[in-house]
């Protein structure tokens, strides 16, 4: 088995959001940046779909963003919820100060294929796919590189600094033995999708849910349908089998039971389990965690992939200089995480107090009720939705 060697500014693991967004701030800073991804491609399904408003601000400023829209996608002005046959205004974007008061919904393999092929236009950038962390490279107490499996061969890249961006089951972390707490969550999600058909309910904002436990996002060609579960119960429910659970959703879908007949194998069946945690420390000498690498989120709100992008704008607003300079401190890092713990404890906080209130009620989300006695709360709730407890700001690129 053969052996190749790298040496980069940065060396980014995940091919995510948080990564891609980092690795092309980097990039464009004229900084030599390494991107490591495990899967040969982005194309998996019922990921992070929701690209929000402070995300669509950061395109903007970045002159992406009418490129990005020209790809295929749906756009939500609202978020709404179906209580008793009446649609509820959840969240309404239509007053934030920002140029796009709407969540884009699209399929995150485009998003991230977007970004991989801006990326590319700089030289600095490389991306490696089918390549799966192995270990970290620590001399003296310092993180400097990175080794990893790509395509049979041991590849090993020195780095100024490593990123970990690869998602709630971080390899990163796990090698570099960060800790930190998980809060424990009530509920799971199953995934599954339908073709539309012209007697379909119309549904002009592109999401409505939770009604009875049933989430319904427009996807142009198809619906995305979820389904919310009782933590733990899928084995459960794979051993009552698929038609026991057909019937199941069909009792508060808004399809008739034929309509779920094209569900025929536990393959078109994907299950999100729920779960909120974050370290303690985000950093160690020479390595970052971002994104939910360092803090997963809940689906509530579907802001996991907005505070990703966030946090990967935060880093390259600190860390550029630092990269630059040849050496990035353990202080560096702990500015960025400084930044944003704020926004991550204030999110995960709302999560877990809506989904705990959700189960207490039987699974009734109170918020409907709320919003019907104060309907100003559906704009407040729009701005937190859209643009988060603190948005970022892409710094301008200085000549080196």
């Amino acid at each position: 088995m053969s052996e190749t060697a790298l040496s980069v500014d940065c060396c980014i693991v995940g091919g995510g959001p948080a990564g891609l967004m980092t690795a092309y701030l980097l990039a464009r800073a004229g900084l030599q940046v390494v991107v490591m991804e495990k899967h040969g491609d982005f194309l998996r399904d019922f990921r992070g779909d929701t690209i929000h408003p402070s995300t669509l601000e950061v395109m903007h400023h970045l002159g992406l963003l009418d490129r990005l829209l020209s790809l295929p996608h749906q756009r939500a002005e609202k978020l709404q919820a179906d209580m008793g046959g009446e649609q509820v205004t959840m969240a309404d974007f239509s007053r934030l100060p920002v140029r796009c008061r709407f969540i884009a919904f699209m399929p995150q393999w485009d998003f991230l294929n977007f970004l991989a092929s801006e990326c590319a236009t700089f030289p600095g950038f490389r991306l490696l796919t089918s390549t799966a962390l192995s270990d970290l490279i620590v001399e003296q107490g310092q993180v400097c590189g990175v080794t990893a499996q790509h395509n049979g061969e041991t590849l090993s890249v020195r780095a100024k600094l490593v990123i970990g961006a690869d998602g709630r089951h971080s390899a990163v972390r796990e090698k570099a033995g960060l800790t930190g707490r998980s809060f424990g969550m009530p509920r799971d999600v199953i995934w599954f999708r339908l073709d539309k058909q012209p007697e379909d309910p119309a549904l002009g904002t592109g999401h409505s849910g939770p009604r009875n436990n049933f989430i319904l996002i427009d996807r142009g060609d198809y619906w995305q349908c979820g389904f919310t579960i009782q933590k733990g119960e899928f084995e459960a429910l794979q051993h009552a089998g698929l038609d026991a659970l057909k019937q199941r959703i069909a009792s508060v879908a808004p399809f008739n039971a034929e309509r779920l007949e094209t569900i025929s194998d536990w393959s078109q069946i994907r299950l999100l389990s729920i779960r909120i945690d974050r370290l303690t420390k985000w950093m160690k000498p020479g390595l970052l965690c971002i994104g939910d690498a360092a803090h997963a989120m809940s689906p509530v709100g579907g802001v996991g992939v907005n505070l990703a992008i966030q946090d990967a704008v935060a880093a390259a607003n600190y860390l550029t200089v630092p990269l630059r300079r040849g050496r990035v401190s353990l202080r560096d890092l702990a500015r960025v995480q400084k930044r944003r713990q704020f926004p991550t404890v204030a999110t995960q906080f709302l999560q877990i107090k809506m989904s705990r209130k959700g189960s207490a009620t039987g699974g009734k989300n109170p918020m409907p009720r709320i919003l019907r006695k104060w309907p100003f709360l559906r704009f407040v709730f729009g701005r937190l939705i859209g643009l988060g407890f603190r948005m970022e700001k892409p710094r301008r690129v200085v000549a080196r």
